[in-house]
């Protein structure tokens, strides 16, 4: 496994987690997902992931996405 796919696995799951919170506890949680969904679309632009940087740091293979 490498950075990009780690990054939207974990992408997809806080997305869905955050689905789940929403429709079981609180609506409030919509906000989260909408951070995660941003957060994505500035990485796609901008080529920065903040957990890309992390992962990195624990030794997990380069992708070619986030440099």
């Amino acid at each position: 496994m490498n950075v990009d796919r780690f990054i939207i696995g974990v992408a997809g799951g806080m997305i869905l987690i955050s689905l789940l919170l929403y429709k079981f506890h609180n609506p409030n949680w919509l906000w989260f997902t909408a951070f995660v969904g941003a957060n994505l679309l500035q990485s796609a632009f901008t080529g920065f992931c903040p957990l890309a940087k992390i992962v990195k740091l624990f030794g997990v293979k380069p992708g070619k996405a986030y440099v």
